[in-house]
């Protein structure tokens, strides 16, 4: 399975991953990375499976004939990270406004600049924003974590989706200060690689984990998932 890193360091996969296996049998090894290259990896043939969250990435996926049908499996939402004492002013619910303070302050603000689905994401609050990004706009070119980290460190502001955020340790300073903007919802989605494009696709397999996580089972098990009473996902395949 080609996921994503916020599936894998959220810490959903070591809950997932074993009941999955309990009701079937079937082990299933996961590539976390940003869902552009989860997709690129499909397209090579280099997965079964697909569990991202990128809804128009993946639409277009399934339209190019790479995947045989997206399913809804679940959301949260991202919020935007950043030192405490907020220096860039930005605490609220409004992404764009946001956004247009850190710019002005030229306030240090950490990309992903990985093409993941997260990234997508705010790349499109950036063109909501309709603002140049601001000197202190820095990509790392790296997963959820080690943005985190790299933001922990250096009191910057970071774009993150929840999941990560509430299983992450190492947060120094930082304190979510903007969320509740309906833009920050965060849809995931499931998919099996069409075998037509890569024979080798085990797509019996894949096509039972895709029908395991959008079943009762599978829906219950991600929402019983939390971290300090908090839940992580909102199963949402009925929808």
């Amino acid at each position: 399975m080609a996921s994503t890193t916020s599936t894998e360091q959220s810490g959903l996969f070591s809950q997932l991953l074993p009941a999955f296996k309990k009701d079937t049998g079937i082990d299933i090894k996961v590539v976390a990375v940003g869902t552009g290259q989860a997709l690129d990896m499909a397209r090579r043939g280099d997965a079964d499976v697909l569990f991202v969250h990128d809804q128009v990435a993946e639409e277009k996926f399934v339209a190019d004939g790479w995947g045989v049908k997206r399913y809804p499996v679940m959301y949260n939402d991202f919020v935007i990270v950043g030192p405490k004492a907020d220096p860039a002013g930005i605490a609220g619910k409004d992404v764009a406004v946001a956004l247009k303070k850190i710019a002005s302050a030229n306030a240090v603000f950490i990309s992903r600049g990985d093409k993941s689905g997260t990234n997508a994401a705010e790349l499109r609050y950036w063109k909501l924003a309709d603002t140049e990004k601001g000197a202190g706009y820095k990509e790392c070119g790296c997963g959820m974590g080690p943005a985190l980290n790299m933001a922990a460190g250096s009191g910057a502001y970071v774009l993150t989706d929840r999941g990560t955020w509430l299983n992450f340790k190492n947060r120094a300073d930082l304190a979510i200060l903007v969320e509740g903007d309906k833009r920050l919802f965060n849809q995931y989605g499931v998919m099996v690689v069409n075998p037509a494009k890569h024979p080798q696709v085990k797509e019996k397999d894949a096509q039972r984990f895709v029908d395991w996580v959008t079943s009762a089972a599978g829906q219950r098990s991600i929402a019983e998932y939390q971290i300090n009473g908090q839940q992580l996902f909102f199963p949402n395949a009925d929808k």
